[in-house]
């Protein structure tokens, strides 16, 4: 069982031991996209990640704390884009579907996930970091193991055709006891995307392009209905001022 703590906001995080994984996939496997390969191992430091996605409640709290008013949490970019926009909140906060407190947020951002990462004293995942907390050091296709299984993640197949509550798939975790890694919501990730990024990065703790037009997402979502893009390896792109029904996150903290 992997160790838990609470973050400085009280969501409990899980501790992902130091070491390598296998990211991507191989050319065997019929599912993948060119995107995700060559499949690799990669060496990555202990740190740790959000045992749940985070919710409307912690959205609040952000709100609460002047989050959309303080600039030192944001980046230069992602002020800008704020001041410019007059963004006050989630662009779904006050519809009735998205907005029960233990449902992901949704309707956010890259920008506005980046500055509640820094609120809550943590940062957003990289790439590599949200791929090994969802697949472990085996290499499985899904959280749970190699088969796909819709009981076991809110998908398209579920006909739920909305976000459920954080933690209500607990067949559902990761190795290390991470809840809905799969499904859900897609999660934005630190990374800028490039499509042959696997090609050339270094095998020891990536952290994506240094530049890019679209952040990386990762997970698939309520509204996916085909398994292979709810796959461990699978990659997103989106611009990162995208606030859509099916976007959430999740924060990670470095140890040191």
């Amino acid at each position: 069982m992997a160790e838990v703590i609470k973050g400085s906001d009280g969501a409990e995080m899980v501790l992902v031991p130091a070491g390598e994984f296998w990211m991507g996939s191989d050319a065997s496997d019929r599912e993948a996209d060119d995107s995700e390969k060559p499949k690799h191992k990669v060496y990555l430091d202990a740190y740790y990640f959000d045992k749940y996605g985070v919710t409307n409640a912690q959205s609040k709290a952000f709100m609460d704390g002047k989050g959309y008013e303080r600039r030192e949490l944001w980046s230069a970019a992602g002020w800008q884009w704020r001041s410019q926009n007059n963004m006050i909140r989630p662009y779904y906060w006050n519809v009735t579907r998205w907005n029960e407190s233990r449902q992901p947020v949704v309707g956010v951002s890259w920008y506005e996930a980046d500055a509640f990462c820094r609120f809550a004293g943590k940062r957003l995942p990289t790439e590599a970091e949200r791929e090994k907390a969802a697949r472990g050091t085996d290499g499985r296709k899904y959280p749970w193991g190699n088969q796909w299984d819709s009981s076991r993640a809110n998908s398209g197949e579920s006909k739920i055709l909305k976000t459920t509550p954080v933690g209500s798939y607990p067949t559902g975790v990761s190795p290390y006891g991470v809840y809905d890694l799969t499904g859900n919501v897609w999660e934005w990730v630190a990374d800028w995307f490039r499509f042959d990024y696997y090609e050339r990065s270094p095998d020891r703790n990536p952290k994506g392009p240094e530049s890019g037009r679209y952040k990386a997402l990762r997970g698939g979502s309520w509204n996916y209905l085909f398994s292979r893009s709810l796959r461990t390896a699978f990659r997103l792109e989106y611009s990162p001022d995208s606030r859509f029904d099916f976007l959430g996150f999740r924060c990670a903290r470095s140890l040191s």
